[in-house]
């Protein structure tokens, strides 16, 4: 992601110079590059925010050890 910004701020500098040059061709191709960098770049902090880190804690094990160990019918 930080290169893409990176692009989209050098597209931003390249859209001022353009319009100050006057070069209407130039600055209609910059633009569609600029909404397309930002398009990306949204949907990629849309998917970063959708991917979360879940803590589903440690197994524990003692409950079902103690059914195997404690079985009053001599089982195992």
């Amino acid at each position: 992601m930080p290169g893409l910004e990176e692009i989209r701020a050098n597209l931003v500098d390249r859209l001022r110079e353009a319009k100050e040059q006057g070069q209407l061709d130039e600055v209609a191709a910059i633009e569609a590059s600029l909404a397309a960098a930002e398009q990306k770049l949204t949907a990629m902090r849309d998917v970063s925010a959708r991917h979360t880190t879940v803590h589903l804690g440690m197994p524990d094990f003692r409950t079902s050890a103690r059914r195997l160990t404690s079985d009053p019918a001599g089982g195992y």
